[in-house]
């Protein structure tokens, strides 16, 4: 994390004390360069599985920070794509990486033209971008497929249904929310221990800091997760992500949760 692109020491001090959207456009700038940023192998994961449930034509990247869920439906989806964050600096980087077609360098030699040398074919659907709250979506039911990346220890385990129910109304019938879920470490080992510590920090500095920053890494747990997607309207279904691995006991590394509108 403390690389030349990365941010420093001083820089994540000042956003862990800054509020969560604050925080994230202080960060906005590096966080492709820091461990958060979700890896290129679960984004091809996740795309490889969800290839399989199509087609779309419309998609949802929830909490879409700098774009790497978009990058996603813009391979998955025929015509439409939004990406929807609350903080304005993760936006900004978002919209940096995906310029609109007339915006984009031209390609160079015989493949950026037409047929008949033609002006060229815009490719991929169309990318939006909203700022808003996940747990206030402004979407009717409009959408094939939502998806998100590593944004759910953002939210309390109380506001966790109420998110459910908002990405559930933006949802076409039969629309279908995707995202991947790991499988908790095993107790007692190194990641199990590091996550423990960092979720008692940061419930320490909510207790004695405000505004509140949060990120926890152990209050999605998978039980209570699909209880609320049910709850919610969902009809739930899990499938493993093989190419992530399995651990020593068979099971899969990860998941994708299927949630279904029907």
């Amino acid at each position: 994390m403390f690389t030349e692109q990365g941010p420093t020491v001083r820089e994540l001090a000042v956003q862990a004390l800054s509020s969560t959207e604050h925080g994230y456009d202080l960060l906005a700038p590096k966080f492709d360069h820091t461990p958060y940023r979700t890896p290129d192998r679960v984004l091809d994961a996740v795309t490889d599985e969800v290839r399989r449930l199509g087609p779309f034509d419309t998609g949802l990247d929830v909490c879409c920070g700098t774009g790497a869920g978009v990058g996603v439906l813009r391979q998955l989806c025929r015509e439409r794509v939004v990406g929807v964050d609350f903080s304005a600096g993760m936006l900004a980087e978002a919209r940096a990486a995906f310029p609109p077609e007339g915006e984009r360098p031209a390609a160079e030699g015989p493949a950026a033209e037409g047929p008949a040398g033609e002006a060229p074919v815009a490719e991929g659907p169309a990318v939006d971008w909203v700022r808003a709250d996940a747990r206030s979506l402004p979407f009717a039911p409009a959408f094939d497929l939502a998806l998100s990346f590593g944004a759910f220890g953002h939210f309390l385990p109380a506001e966790r249904f109420g998110l459910f129910a908002e990405v559930y109304g933006s949802l076409r019938p039969g629309g279908q929310f995707v995202f991947p879920i790991g499988a908790p470490p095993p107790v007692g080992s190194r990641a199990y221990w590091s996550l423990l510590g960092f979720d008692a920090a940061m419930r320490v500095r909510n207790a004695l800091w405000r505004p509140r920053f949060v990120m926890y890494y152990r209050t999605f747990r998978l039980g209570d997760v699909l209880e609320d997607l049910t709850r919610a309207g969902f009809v739930v279904r899990l499938m493993p992500l093989t190419e992530l691995g399995r651990r020593p006991d068979g099971s899969p590394r990860a998941r994708l949760v299927v949630a279904t509108r029907e």
